[in-house]
C-alpha cells in the first residue's frame, strides 16, 4: 500500500482528479457489495414508516430544488 500510495504522490492534480473519479466510479458499481449499517437500516426504516403513515406528505423535486437553491 505504502508503495501505491507514493506513486499517487508523483501524480500531477489533473492525474489525481481523474484517479479519484475513477475510483468513486468502480465503488458505484460494487454498492452491493457494502452492507448497511445498523444506523442506515434503522433510518431508512423510520423514514418508510413516516411515508407509510403520511403518503401525502411529498414534494415535487423541483420544490425541493428551488428550496435547496433558495438557502
Amino acid at each position: 500500500m505504502s508503495v501505491l500510495l507514493e506513486q499517487i504522490k508523483e501524480l500531477s492534480l489533473a492525474e489525481k482528479i481523474q484517479l479519484v473519479q475513477d475510483l468513486w466510479d468502480d465503488i458505484a458499481t460494487s454498492t452491493e457489495e457494502l452492507p448497511l449499517t445498523p444506523n442506515q437500516v434503522e433510518e431508512l426504516e423510520h423514514r418508510l414508516i413516516q411515508h407509510q403513515d403520511n403518503p401525502d406528505d411529498i414534494s415535487a423535486w423541483a420544490d425541493v430544488r428551488q428550496r435547496i437553491l433558495d438557502k
